[in-house]
């Protein structure tokens, strides 16, 4: 294993949307065998990127390369009186794997969510089979929740 290069954690920016748009289509295609329409995914980035309120990505970089991503959504829970925050989009590039990115990424956006007194937790959703994902983030101090996800998607 190489060692663990200079990790540095940042917010996404506008002209960061080409290489999101990339990762969550190899993220799409790794984890789900699913292609990614690249108008729609490219269209999605761009709305977080643009409303704040939707969310944001955090970026690793290594170099000033981007090497992984994250976006982190809101979700209010009543029961809580606060904000859980959902993480999404989780992607580190397969050169920078084992290397501590996404750790470094987590660690960031645990801090911060720490030390806001509205959040009062963390989720993530992750493929039932990606079990390689499920222990790295068990190692990371998460814990199944007990949920059973379902939905209702709309084609449009």
């Amino acid at each position: 294993m190489n060692a663990s290069p200079a990790i540095t954690i940042r917010p996404a920016r506008p002209a960061d949307v080409e290489i999101i748009a990339q990762f969550n289509r190899l993220l799409a295609r790794e984890t789900e065998g699913y292609e990614l329409d690249p108008a729609t995914i490219f269209s999605g980035v761009q709305a977080v990127l643009n409303d704040p309120h939707k969310g944001r990505y955090l970026l690793a970089c290594a170099n000033e390369k981007i090497v992984g991503q994250v976006m982190h959504t809101f979700e209010w829970s009543d029961w809580r009186n606060g904000e859980l925050w959902w993480l999404q989009s989780v992607y580190v590039d397969t050169e920078f794997r084992r290397r501590g990115v996404f750790r470094r990424l987590f660690q960031h956006i645990l801090d911060e969510a720490k030390q806001n007194p509205n959040v009062r937790g963390i989720r993530l959703y992750v493929e039932n089979e990606n079990r390689r994902a499920h222990q790295a983030y068990e190692e990371l101090g998460l814990e199944h929740a007990g949920y059973f996800v379902l939905q209702h998607l709309f084609e449009k």
